[in-house]
């Protein structure tokens, strides 16, 4: 699309939706014109400074700041031009992880688990013998590991020939197995369990297996019920086609990979604890705001051993360029430096987006809609953490 045109289509999305919604919430001191009006300027100017970013919506919360604010620009759908708005859901990829590990941790609480327990026993003994077979040892790989990423598994979604065959059948019904056996086939084992951080979505989908076996429910019930998704009021969240989708729910947004709209892709190429959730900006804000701010746990300690540091872990010899270095990804979270602050920090493929920053009580989420949009995903938390703390 021409830069002319999608700056036109960036306008009349916008104008659409005040249209539709009125006007977006505003936090405080939005009689003066921010920082509602600052952040609504921000999302229009993030879509329209890149071609490859159509729409995005970002939800800003901080409840001690009086803030809770929704925008969008751009469009939902760039092919039908239907305009984006907050209330789109998209699908979250690997935000899913932090839902997961946040229900892992609340099986710890009720006593049902214990990070340091052997996956040998909790896995079908099928999939335990699938990894065994690779030379992996599952009575030496504990839930920690596979919570902190140190487990040393091969990632089946590490490499192109996943995303290949994705791309080649994008109807196919994958299931969790299929996952696994593809780790077991296109890799062999990085390191000893505990040796070497190596971000891994098989490690997940192990996740939800175990979640299943330790419940006997299946993984969309499950992590509903033991993190409070109907408790805190999320309407807006469900796992895809695993669950129906909440009565008058919008239809979610299109999300593309470069130029390929995936709205249309069975979710089973990314659907068993690795990603699988579809959620409202607003929703994911929610969500990470509750994690936080004890929402969702029985024993406020169980936040502080989400965020434990993991201790003599390497980065693995072929790690790719832009990796983050082992202790910043905790359990299902990043803790990174955003504008100068500690964030509570997690990404999906496909632009998704959700922080929460402590000292401010400030929880951003955001989504661009595109798999190349991290520098869009970036610069929207950081000038948001920066026009928010610039209106307290």
């Amino acid at each position: 699309m021409h830069r002319s045109c999608r700056l036109a289509a960036v306008t009349l999305a916008a104008l659409a939706y005040t249209a539709l919604a009125g006007c977006a919430p505003k936090g405080r001191g939005s009689d003066s014109g921010g920082p509602g009006d600052e952040l609504q300027r921000l999302v229009e100017s993030v879509v329209a400074a890149d071609d490859a970013i159509h729409g995005a919506a970002l939800a800003v919360v901080s409840p001690s700041l009086g803030i809770d604010w929704r925008g969008a620009a751009g469009l939902a759908d760039p092919s039908a031009g239907t305009p984006m708005t907050p209330d789109r859901p998209v699908r979250l990829a690997s935000n899913t992880k932090t839902y997961v590990a946040a229900a892992v941790l609340r099986l710890v609480e009720e006593r049902r688990l214990e990070l340091d327990a052997p996956i040998a026993a909790l896995l079908p003994a099928d999939v335990a013998d699938l990894l065994a077979g690779d030379g992996y040892d599952p009575d030496a790989i504990t839930v920690r590991h596979l919570l902190t990423h140190t487990s040393g598994l091969f990632d089946h979604s590490g490499t192109g020939d996943y995303t290949e065959a994705i791309l080649a059948d994008p109807q196919r019904r994958w299931t969790a197995r299929d996952q696994v056996a593809l780790a077991v086939e296109l890799g062999a084992p990085h390191a000893a369990p505990g040796e070497v951080y190596t971000y891994c979505d098989t490690g997940y989908v192990l996740l939800g297996l175990i979640i299943e076996g330790v419940t006997g429910r299946g993984l969309a019930a499950s992590v509903r019920e033991l993190v409070g998704l109907d408790r805190l009021g999320l309407g807006s969240t469900w796992w895809e086609s695993l669950e129906p989708p909440p009565a008058g729910v919008a239809d979610r947004a299109h999300q593309l990979y470069g130029e390929i709209d995936t709205y249309g892709f069975d979710p089973s190429f990314d659907l068993y604890g690795g990603g699988g959730l579809v959620a409202t900006v607003g929703d994911l804000a929610g969500f990470f705001g509750a994690l936080f701010r004890g929402g969702v746990w029985a024993q406020p300690a169980t936040a502080e051993i989400m965020l434990t540091t993991v201790d003599g872990v390497r980065a693995r010899a072929d790690a790719p360029d832009g990796a983050l270095p082992p202790g910043a990804y905790r359990m299902g979270v990043w803790v990174l430096e955003t504008a100068g602050r500690t964030s509570y920090h997690h990404t999906g493929f496909f632009g998704t987006m959700v922080a929460h920053v402590p000292s401010l009580d400030l929880t951003v989420a955001a989504t661009v809609n595109q798999n190349r949009g991290k520098p869009a995903l970036t610069r929207l938390l950081d000038e948001t953490v920066a026009i928010v703390d610039r209106s307290r």
